[in-house]
């Protein structure tokens, strides 16, 4: 794990320790970014949070096969100070799920299942989707992006495949605001209008992997050329965010041969893009709610079906 990953999530928002239902979420996320041993540790605490919970750290140690020192880091990057601090956020998450407010653990989608168990599957993995990403969204991070954007000058917003289709949702809602907003998804395009910008100018990239070049370039270009830049990423330790001011993590639900990684990276991105347009439009208020109601006025006879 970097310094950055650990500096993201080493603490939360406000320094505070997650609270026990994000524990699942932060292990979903940080998990494929970190080492098999810490791997193990986190999904064993994720696992049985009840019975990891009642072992000393000598005693999940030897239950993972890792060490002391590993288990220590493991809570650390998941958010803890230290390993006391975990096992109270176990006990937490323990009683929740004896509570019976945990939902069961679905199962994926078979070619053969019904119409009807495909709705149900997709709505609980979508809903957990949300709730992950909600749960380990630094607030903080997203706050001092909003800030940026709501005064910047332009605004370029670079993805390509599904997240092309989120970057441009974002810039259509920050143009119905008053903003000037592109959304880049020619790589050659992108970077020629990248080396154009300059502080005060705003440079998001939205890459699911963090690893998508014909995104990561672009990117460089504008953090190079002095712009604030924004990295909406599943992974926070990914080439992407070396360029990035700010990082904003999405979660994705377990991919499955009917259920492709763009699919649920695709709602977790949708959730973070809607974040971020709302605490703009909330910081630029006075003129986004004219620029609204204006945009508004000039699509109504469209829907009411008059010239």
């Amino acid at each position: 794990m970097t310094q950055e990953v650990k500096e993201i999530f080493g603490s939360g928002s406000g320094g505070a320790p997650p609270a026990p239902a994000a524990l699942a979420a932060k292990v979903r996320t940080l998990a494929p970014s970190m080492t098999r041993s810490m791997q193990r540790v986190a999904e064993a605490v994720a696992g049985d949070p009840a019975g990891c919970a009642a072992l000393t750290v000598t005693g999940l140690a030897e239950l993972t096969g890792t060490s002391e020192a590993t288990v220590v880091r493991t809570a650390r990057i998941l958010g803890y100070p230290g390993y006391r601090d975990l096992r109270l956020a176990l006990a937490g998450l323990a009683a929740q799920q004896q509570s019976g407010r945990a939902p069961a653990i679905t199962t994926d989608i078979a070619v053969d299942d019904p119409i009807a168990d495909v709705v149900a599957k997709l709505a609980y993995d979508e809903q957990q989707t949300l709730a992950d990403t909600a749960a380990g969204l630094d607030t903080v991070q997203l706050a001092a992006a909003v800030t940026a954007a709501a005064t910047a000058r332009r605004i370029d917003v670079y993805g390509v495949g599904a997240s092309g289709l989120v970057a441009q949702d974002l810039t259509q809602k920050l143009l119905r605001i008053g903003l000037i907003a592109h959304a880049h998804n020619d790589p050659h395009l992108a970077v020629t209008n990248a080396v154009q910008l300059r502080a005060g100018d705003v440079a998001i990239a939205i890459t699911h992997s963090g690893a998508t070049g014909d995104v990561i370039e672009p990117l460089r270009a504008a953090f190079e050329h002095g712009a604030t830049t924004v990295a909406i990423t599943g992974r926070p330790d990914s080439s992407v965010t070396q360029y990035a001011d700010h990082v904003l993590t999405t979660s994705t639900a377990r991919e499955s041969e009917l259920r492709p990684a763009a699919m649920s990276s695709r709602t977790s991105q949708l959730l973070v893009v809607d974040c971020l347009f709302v605490g703009v439009a909330q910081r630029t208020y006075e003129t986004a709610a004219p620029a609204l109601a204006a945009s508004y006025e000039a699509l109504a006879h469209r829907h009411r079906g008059k010239p």
